[in-house]
């Protein structure tokens, strides 16, 4: 039997058909089929994100949320670290102290501040360090009476203060100026709270409270005393000038003066 070989049979177009689907050539003619797009597409998807893109933004945000998270470099120790005792004697204003001191290595200025002003204040309310330098501030307030239903001790919690400190270029006189026009740079060192003691109940605080005092009004009365004379003193183009020649040119100026007048 004579096979026909111009006539094809329905299914094997179908069959054709169905196996050139992945393969179909594209419109422009050129002959490139569209496995080569699909691959193109596939490699493209493989391929790391670019830098600069929103990756990068991301972890630099991660990195500023680490940054926040990291503990505060302190620049001063304080003496007592986180609180400030007051003997509790109502009706009368008490003293606090405490100890300051600068242990960073460059100036550093400290500033008090109080949730309760009208009743507290400082001694001094701030100053500037220099680099291992130390100084015991006094805290005064004045001790309201117990209302109807209070117990005396427990307005130990009401009043607090805080110390601030801000990294300053070197010696300079202490202005509150400086934490309002360097925000960005002040550190909340501590918050201290008010913890009032029994005067008349000896006890480790209270004799340190005491001591510390001492120390305070001590070094505010050597502030006071005259610097003293260390010999003669430097005046003008390095001209000594002694105690004698002065009293001797007081002397002969008043005698000039009664001349003249006489």
């Amino acid at each position: 039997m004579a096979i026909e070989t111009g006539q094809k049979s329905p299914s094997d177009g179908k069959v054709w058909g169905f196996f050139k689907l992945p393969f179909r050539q594209t419109g422009n003619g050129n002959g490139t089929t569209s496995s080569s797009s699909s691959a193109s597409h596939l490699q493209s998807q493989s391929q790391p994100p670019v830098e600069g893109s929103n990756h990068h933004g991301s972890a630099n945000s991660v990195s500023s949320v680490a940054k926040s998270l990291l503990p505060t470099r302190r620049r001063l120790k304080l003496d007592p670290a986180n609180k400030l005792y007051f003997p509790y004697e109502p009706g009368k204003q008490t003293r606090s102290a405490v100890r300051i001191k600068n242990t960073s290595k460059s100036y550093t200025a400290f500033k008090f501040q109080t949730t309760a002003p009208k009743s507290c204040f400082m001694r001094p309310p701030g100053a500037i360090l220099a680099p291992g330098e130390s100084i015991i501030a006094t805290v005064f307030k004045f001790v309201e009476q117990p209302e109807n239903n209070e117990k005396p001790m427990e307005q130990k919690s009401r009043v607090k203060f805080k110390i601030m400190s801000l990294k300053v270029k070197g010696p300079m006189d202490y202005v509150p100026e400086l934490f309002d026009e360097q925000k960005d740079q002040v550190t909340i060192e501590q918050i201290l709270r008010v913890v009032f003691l029994d005067p008349k109940r000896p006890c480790p605080a209270l004799e340190k409270l005491k001591r510390q005092l001492a120390d305070a009004d001590a070094a505010v009365e050597a502030r006071k005393k005259p610097p003293e004379d260390a010999g003669p003193r430097l005046i003008g183009e390095g001209l000594v000038i002694d105690e004698w020649k002065e009293r001797r040119e007081r002397y002969l100026a008043r005698q000039q003066v009664e001349v003249d007048s006489a």
